[in-house]
């Protein structure tokens, strides 16, 4: 056997193995938005991969029992783009910083933010909250805003693509011609940046969108609930009956993930990638 055939024969394996992996992941969600244009006796009565006629139906019956779906969905637009938006800015300006500038401390604060990252958000929670309560910032979304400029996670994976990219003559070269170090960062480092930037746009949103702890901590008032807080009522005995409704507020929860990822997919994969490259 020639090395052209080992070739592919092996590359014939590795493509089967990925289209099964694929169909195991694309088959459950495929079925929940199956089943969310089903009725209730259709779904009891087994798995179907064709959808159905009561898309219509679940809804009318989704927003007739008191949840304001589309004020959720409003909710958690509005938290997810904002905690986006700074969360990627602080970060990515927290990593130039660490990068770019020598000082003393600096080793232990790298150290310190990977320590952080492996630290589960559920074990402050409780201290985060007596805090907020302190401040008067329960149901607001201040605290699912703000905090997001400090996210260890967000400022490790910037680090590491900083570390790839930045070219510190360019800055030197800058300094020279009387440019501001804010102005540096503004208009040198993040159009480099862009590309990662915009991968971290994407995790940061779709982390943001699928957050159900702490909004569940600090909010209490129905009609500021996000998306997945409102899912989470479907749960009562309201809808207990009623699974075509259920299974349409869950697709309806993770529908803006899915166009997300499917309109961005190779942004997400190149920006990860030259995260990934080290000179």
């Amino acid at each position: 056997m020639n090395y052209r055939t080992k070739t592919n024969i092996s590359r014939t394996i590795i493509y089967i193995i990925l289209i099964l992996l694929t169909i195991l992941c694309v088959i459950p969600i495929w079925l929940l938005l199956v089943n969310s244009t089903r009725s209730t006796p259709e779904i009891q009565s087994g798995i179907s991969l064709m959808p159905s006629k009561n898309l219509i139906l679940n809804y009318k019956i989704l927003s007739g029992r008191g949840l304001n779906i589309w004020r959720a969905v409003g909710n958690s637009f509005f938290i997810s783009i904002f905690s986006t938006l700074v969360g990627v800015y602080f970060s990515v300006m927290t990593a130039y910083g660490l990068k770019v500038y020598t000082f003393k401390g600096r080793k232990f604060i790298n150290n310190f933010i990977l320590i952080l990252v492996l630290v589960p958000m559920q074990t402050s929670i409780i201290g985060f909250y007596q805090y907020m309560s302190k401040l008067h910032l329960l149901n607001s979304y201040i605290p699912l805003i703000v905090p997001a400029a400090a996210s260890a996670a967000t400022v490790f994976f910037a680090l590491q693509y900083l570390d790839s990219i930045i070219i510190k003559d360019l800055i030197h070269a800058a300094r020279i011609d009387g440019c501001s170090e804010f102005a540096i960062f503004q208009k040198i480092m993040i159009p480099i940046a862009t590309p990662g930037m915009f991968t971290l746009a994407i995790f940061g949103f779709v982390a943001s969108w699928n957050n159900f702890f702490t909004p569940f901590i600090l909010i209490s008032k129905m009609e500021k609930y996000t998306l997945p807080m409102l899912v989470q009522t479907l749960r009562g005995d309201v809808y207990k009956t009623e699974l075509g409704a259920i299974y349409l507020g869950l697709a309806m929860s993770i529908l803006p993930i899915l166009i997300v990822y499917s309109l961005f997919a190779k942004s997400i994969v190149s920006g990860i990638a030259m995260g990934a490259v080290k000179e």
